[in-house]
């Protein structure tokens, strides 16, 4: 990769059919991405669904790339990577055989209508900031290393699934 190489990271999800096989290809496929190299895989996490309870526990991950798509190529190839797992959305935080979202992309900010970044949500899950913290604890978030904001988590009900990759 050339020095214009972007640094991202990806929360991984799933709850359907074989959740773990789906993250853990999914991993795998972000090292044949175009012009993307994957650099590290945290381990692979259960958990409780956020959104509604009447569905299974989730399989979470985090991954870190190295890239030289822009920030929105880049999540048009994940959502096409979603797309042959068979993701259907049905419902806003229903079951899903693959959900991929990109959390950081270097330390830019972004607010766009398809792509806000950092990810708004991931400073309270539980199952993205763990994961996270298994490949980057001391990755600087705005003022704050990804182990820091840990300390203000409130809850982390996880159950570590695999080792880290």
């Amino acid at each position: 990769m050339s020095e214009l190489t972007h640094h991202a990271c990806i929360g991984l999800g799933s709850n359907l059919d074989e959740p773990l096989r789906h993250v853990e290809q999914a991993l795998e496929a972000l090292d044949r991405l175009p012009v993307t190299r994957l650099l590290a895989a945290s381990s692979c996490y259960a958990s409780k669904p956020v959104g509604p309870q009447d569905q299974p526990d989730f399989v979470n991950a985090v991954a870190q790339v190295a890239t030289r798509l822009s920030p929105l190529a880049l999540l048009d190839q994940l959502q096409a990577l979603e797309q042959r797992h068979r993701r259907r959305r049905l419902r806003r935080w229903g079951p899903r055989t693959l959900d991929m979202d990109l959390l950081l992309y270097d330390d830019r900010v972004l607010d766009l209508p398809r792509l806000k970044i950092p990810h708004p949500a991931m400073f309270e899950r539980a199952f993205v900031l763990v994961p996270l913290a298994d490949i980057a604890p001391e990755l600087m978030i705005g003022n704050d290393s990804v182990d820091d904001l840990l300390l203000h988590l409130k809850g982390n009900d996880l159950r570590r699934l695999s080792p880290r990759r």
